[in-house]
């Protein structure tokens, strides 16, 4: 029997802790690492509509690549589990089309062109290598020029009977000194007859890119589009048409779910959406220039730290606060200070990309006010810093 008078321990008060974890302080960005978004609570809402309900999948992709079309300025678009699903797609979908034995046989391309032409700069490695979805949809990647110079001529021979598609990626991951643009690629694959697909994961504005004359391009929903964990294959309703065809084949331990379609439907909505100044909409999600040089002010009295804001490496409408970190001020380098504040409780994240190069970076888009606080703190606790009076 329970003495009434006995203290009751505390229940956990997420799921997260009940599995033994800490949510996670997230300085470091929209990472698939760290889970994407956080997500709004419409996009939530949506979600929890879709797990009371059935629907017939076939007509739900159809019906959300209408509405997600209409917001991204495409023919059609393919919801997906992700960026990296949708690139495997948009290759097995321009090899096999919507033939069904060709579907099949993936990642068997037969007897059909298959080589997927991308710089050497944009052979990246975002978790997975890129050259890996190219493989899942049955293509066979195609490296030109060197890592550091790419010229669209190295492009264009590269192009014969075998070339199934042009690639170019758009990421903080590829080399952009000496690549060719994105017009100069498709400028080669209209020369020869050849299309053009684009990984645009994390880009903000998607009819920028619908936009280029490219003819498949790839979004993850899951990061500047504030949605669960998806994506999305923009284009043509005929190659959109075969993206989806595809989940009959190689797609299909790529099927993504009713929820996820409705949580990306409604994210893609908010993000077309004119901002209010919150955090939805494009100006919502970007910038953050003012409260970045705030915070850079705060961590620049630091020991070992100097702050500034930069903006970021890949173009995007986003700015961080930078910390060039100094080993002995700070007392241990940036690589040293990451570690240290990931293994707290709660555990921080920060923007590491660069941190064998002494700097690290805050990105504000995931954290609250609170949660940015929560950070100072912890670099104060580590650094030795008093708080100001």
């Amino acid at each position: 029997m329970t003495d009434s008078l006995s203290p009751t321990p505390a229940p956990p008060s997420s799921l997260y802790e009940e599995l033994g974890l800490a949510p996670a302080l997230n300085g470091n960005g929209k990472m698939t690492a760290l889970g994407g978004s956080r997500l709004s609570d419409g996009v939530i809402a949506a979600m929890a509509e879709a797990a009371r309900s059935h629907v017939v999948m076939d007509e739900l992709l159809v019906a959300a690549g209408r509405d997600l079309a209409a917001a991204t300025g495409s023919e059609d678009v393919c919801a997906t589990t992700g960026a990296a699903s949708g690139i495997a797609l948009a290759v097995a979908a321009l090899i096999a089309g919507e033939d069904l034995a060709r579907i099949e046989a993936l990642p068997d391309p037969g007897g059909r062109p298959h080589e997927v032409v991308l710089p050497k700069g944009h052979a990246v490695h975002f978790g997975a290598p890129v050259r890996q979805m190219i493989a899942l949809g049955g293509g066979r990647p195609v490296e030109v020029g060197s890592a550091n110079k790419v010229r669209a001529a190295h492009l264009a021979a590269a192009v014969g009977e075998r070339t199934a598609a042009l690639m170019y990626v758009q990421s903080h991951h590829a080399v952009h000194k000496g690549m060719p643009s994105l017009a100069e690629v498709v400028a080669v694959g209209r020369e020869h007859g050849v299309p053009v697909i684009v990984d645009a994961a994390a880009e903000e504005d998607p009819r920028a890119w619908t936009s280029t004359g490219a003819d498949l391009v790839v979004f993850s929903g899951g990061k500047a589009l504030g949605g669960p964990t998806s994506g999305l294959v923009c284009g043509s309703a005929a190659l959109v048409a075969a993206c989806r065809a595809q989940y009959a084949g190689i797609g299909r331990p790529m099927k993504v779910g009713k929820e996820t379609v409705l949580g990306l439907v409604r994210a893609v909505r908010e993000h077309a959406a004119p901002s209010d100044g919150g955090q939805v909409g494009r100006s919502g999600q970007g910038g953050h220039h003012d409260r970045m040089a705030r915070l850079a002010v705060r961590l620049d009295a630091l020991p070992g730290i100097t702050a500034r804001v930069v903006p970021d490496e890949a173009g995007r409408d986003i700015h961080r606060a930078q910390l060039l970190v100094d080993p002995v001020g700070a007392g241990r380098d940036a690589t040293g200070l990451a570690a240290e504040l990931a293994a707290g409780s709660p555990p921080v994240f920060l923007r590491d990309h660069h941190a064998g190069s002494g700097r690290l970076a805050v990105d504000p888009r995931c954290l609250t006010p609170e949660e940015e606080e929560a950070v100072v703190r912890r670099l104060r606790e580590l650094l030795g810093a008093a708080p100001p009076n």
